[in-house]
C-alpha cells in the first residue's frame, strides 16, 4: 500500500511493514525517531560515545521486540522512549561504582558543528544544575523541555496522571529556578 504523494506513512503503517520483513520500513522508523531517542539518552549519560552506543542498543532492542509491540497501549514513540529509559537504567546499573554522571562531559549534540563554544559550556553547566534536581523532577523536565514531549506522553512514561505531571513540572521549575539563582 503506497503512501499518498507528498505524505509520509504513519508509524503504525511502518511498524506493520517492518513486521512483515520490510527493512526499509524499519529504516524509516529509525530515521524518524533516532534524533529524539539520542537526545533523550544524551542528557542521561556522561559521554557522547555512551549516548551513541545506547541509542544503537535501543534500536536493536526495538527491532528484536517489534513483533511484541502493541500500538493500542501506546504510540511507537512512547514505546521507544520506554526502551531508551530501560537502556539508560541498565547502563547506570552496570556503571554503578565505576563512573559518575559528570565524569567526562558529553560533547556537542550532532548537528551543532560550528556552534558558539560558549553555548556548549552553558549546556554543560545546565547538565550539572539538572543533576542536582531529584531524579523524578529532572526526568520530567528533560522529557518536557529537552525531548519536547507533550504532557500526555510524559504521564505515560512516568506512570502518572497528566495532572500529577503538571504539578511535578511546577515544583521542578521552581526547584530549577532556585538552583539557577544559586549559580549566579
Amino acid at each position: 500500500m503506497a503512501a499518498v504523494a507528498g505524505t509520509e506513512p504513519s508509524d503504525e503503517t511502518l511498524v506493520e511493514r517492518a513486521r512483515a520483513g520490510e527493512a526499509a520500513a524499519f529504516a524509516s522508523l529509525y530515521d524518524r525517531h533516532m534524533e529524539a531517542i539520542y537526545r533523550y539518552v544524551y542528557y542521561r549519560v556522561p559521554t557522547r560515545q555512551d549516548a551513541e552506543d545506547i541509542t544503537a542498543t535501543v534500536f536493536a532492542r526495538a527491532l528484536h521486540s517489534l513483533p511484541h509491540f502493541r500500538g493500542q497501549r501506546c504510540s511507537f514513540s512512547t514505546w521507544l522512549h520506554r526502551i531508551a529509559h530501560n537502556a539508560v537504567v541498565d547502563y547506570h546499573r552496570a556503571a554503578r561504582g565505576h563512573t559518575s554522571l559528570d565524569a567526562e562531559p558529553a560533547q556537542q549534540l550532532p548537528g551543532a558543528e560550528g556552534a558558539d563554544p560558549a553555548a556548549g559550556l552553558e549546556a554543560l553547566d545546565m547538565r550539572a544544575v539538572l543533576a542536582r534536581l531529584p531524579e523524578e523532577q529532572r526526568e520530567l523536565l528533560l522529557l518536557r523541555f529537552v525531548d519536547g514531549l507533550p504532557h500526555e506522553q510524559v504521564a505515560t512514561l512516568l506512570g502518572k496522571s497528566v495532572g500529577a505531571c503538571r504539578a511535578l513540572q511546577h515544583r521542578a521549575l521552581h526547584a530549577l529556578a532556585r538552583l539557577l539563582g544559586d549559580q549566579k
